[in-house]
């Protein structure tokens, strides 16, 4: 299972709720898409992931953001992942990016909304913010490769999913 997050805003740690932290634990790949915002954050998700990815975001520390890509692209199950924060690209930017990067999935973060929808031919993914929703629903994304192809959902942080999509 992939499972990806982002905008943590947290100074000390992740504040990662119990299915959460479970979740993490159990997954194959973590993504996320920058706003730790200090280093203890970042440290506390690279120590708990067996394989972690990630990108700064606009309210990470000059540290966090010396220490990791502004863009970058993973493989999982067969499928290339274009990982940005969002706030340095629009939805055409984001689409030429992953066509030069030949990627299956864009996943970003950056407006805390959970979203699971398409930007030019390809799945986009935002997986909101579990730890900072703001006016959004609190969550997070999982993604399983199946028979047909991948199945991603939007789950609350005690895992209850509220929005899938298959590719």
């Amino acid at each position: 299972m992939l499972v990806s997050v982002s905008d943590t805003h947290r100074r000390d740690d992740p504040g990662l709720p119990a299915h959460l932290r479970s979740v993490i634990d159990d997954a194959d790949v973590l993504t996320h898409t920058g706003d730790f915002t200090t280093e203890a954050v970042l440290d506390a998700f690279a120590e708990r992931a067996d394989s972690f990815v990630a990108v700064p975001g606009n309210r990470d520390s000059p540290a966090v953001e010396n220490r990791l890509p502004a863009t970058t692209t993973t493989e999982w199950a067969g499928y290339r992942l274009l990982l940005a924060h969002g706030h340095e690209h629009d939805e055409t930017q984001l689409s030429l990016l992953a066509r030069q990067e030949d990627a299956d999935v864009i996943i970003t973060g950056h407006t805390h909304r959970p979203v699971i929808d398409t930007i030019g031919e390809r799945l986009h993914i935002n997986p909101g913010s579990y730890a900072d929703p703001r006016r959004y629903r609190p969550a997070y994304a999982a993604a399983e490769q199946t028979a047909d192809g991948l199945r991603v959902e939007l789950r609350e942080p005690d895992g209850e999913a509220f929005e899938s999509k298959s590719l």
